[in-house]
């Protein structure tokens, strides 16, 4: 039973960290103008009407990872085979990143795979089930 009740939680946390470390990986790639403050929201609306592309793409591939994560870990913490955890996970960042596309005045392509891509926890979920047998 604490299994069920943590897998969740430990899905979230683990796609969070993977969305904060593959976001950070971004922001060094692709660094913000020099002096620009990130809680200035009409600078950053700003900035990201000129943004390059992949500064923008990386946040769909953080999205990406942190898809992968959450689903993996809340199906590897339960154990049994039900992918329930993996959509509660997805649900929640999918709410979360629609939250912040609408804050953030973003492009349409950024809206669209930033919506899709969290679809991603069922792949999490299908690596990390291990009780269907693998056939030969």
């Amino acid at each position: 039973m604490i299994k069920k009740i943590i897998a969740v939680p430990a899905g979230v946390l683990a796609g969070g960290l993977g969305i904060y470390l593959t976001e950070t990986l971004g922001h060094k790639l692709y660094p913000l103008p020099a002096g620009m403050d990130p809680n200035d929201m009409d600078a950053m609306a700003s900035y990201v009407s000129t943004a390059p592309f992949m500064a923008l793409f990386f946040v769909v591939l953080a999205y990406a990872v942190g898809a992968l994560l959450s689903g993996y870990i809340s199906t590897k913490v339960t154990a049994d085979g039900k992918m329930i955890y993996a959509v509660i996970c997805g649900l929640i960042f999918l709410l979360q990143s629609i939250y912040m596309m609408y804050i953030m005045p973003t492009p349409a392509w950024l809206w669209l795979a930033g919506i899709l891509v969290w679809s991603l926890v069922l792949v999490g979920y299908r690596l990390a089930d291990n009780s269907k047998p693998i056939k030969n």
